[in-house]
């Protein structure tokens, strides 16, 4: 089985569909495909109505976290999307994701980049808008040559000069929501030093104490020894390992299925989700 436990649509960041992706995934020779969006699951329905037969839908989300001023992001499997308090949370995240945006426009404009909010709209369509909308809309400037070089200090990285927080959940509260929604958690690319300053691996002891499922390992942006670092951390925390792609569309470099979890991790987690079940396809 080939199975890629990360994935974007353009409910959110990425640029296929939710229909668009699982075909694309089945064609990648996927076996077993998560939609997981940032902070929604507005693309599920989607995604099951176009599920093709032989692959199998994961349903989840990527959750936006923050602890001790460090962003993180918390990747949710098989959770109850009706469950409350979970709903309530990601709503808020969700809310917070247009002014904010708004916001880094305002910034951009300020430092002489002639971007628009009707541009950055455009671009994110009914997706939740975020730094790669933004990204994209510079790339159609000029102003960058790609989307990754947009995420700098001298543009949207955490340190940027347009960067602007957004509301995020605090990653325990993250854990314990997910989990009383029957769903399994995994602290997505823990060790991204590309992204901004990296958590410690106390604080990662202290989620796996708080009821952490797992770290995704197999990632584009982790190094041989990075990964070698994460698995030996994860075996003295007893903690699942995976790997996946963290595909975006064309809006990334990286390939559905260029990393893959293993089968027996995949159904650990499975067995340890309640709040939904894998979703097989019926030739949609």
């Amino acid at each position: 089985m080939r199975i890629d436990l990360h994935t974007h649509s353009t409910a959110s960041d990425g640029t296929d569909t939710p229909a668009e992706l699982v075909r694309n995934a089945l064609a990648a020779g996927l076996d077993v495909v998560a939609l997981t969006d940032h902070d929604t699951v507005g693309g599920h329905a989607e995604a099951r109505a176009a599920l093709p037969e032989g692959l199998t839908l994961v349903t989840g989300a990527e959750l936006s976290c923050r602890l001790d001023g460090i962003s993180l992001h918390m990747l949710a499997y098989l959770f109850d999307p009706d469950e409350p308090e979970l709903a309530r949370e990601r709503e808020l995240v969700r809310d917070d994701r247009v002014p904010r945006a708004q916001a880094m426009v305002g910034k951009l404009r300020e430092l002489g980049v002639p971007v628009t909010w009707e541009q950055v709209a455009r671009i994110a369509g009914d997706g939740a808008v975020g730094r790669p909308h933004i990204a994209t809309a510079m790339v159609e400037l000029g102003v960058v040559d790609s989307v990754s070089d947009a995420f700098t200090s001298e543009w949207l990285a955490n340190d940027g000069r347009a960067y602007v927080e957004k509301h995020e959940l605090d990653p325990f509260d993250a854990i314990r929501l997910v989990k009383a929604a029957g769903g399994v958690t995994v602290f997505a690319h823990p060790l991204a030093v590309k992204r901004a300053v990296c958590l410690p691996e106390s604080a990662i002891e202290k989620l796996a104490e708080a009821g952490l499922d797992g770290v995704e390992v197999d990632h584009m942006e982790h190094d041989a020894s990075t990964r070698a670092r994460l698995r030996g951390l994860a075996a003295d925390l007893g903690l699942l390992t995976t790997g996946s792609s963290d595909y975006h569309g064309s809006r990334k470099t990286c390939r559905l299925g260029e990393y893959t979890t293993d089968p027996e991790i995949y159904g650990e987690i499975v067995r340890r989700a309640t709040g939904a079940f894998p979703v097989p396809g019926a030739g949609g």
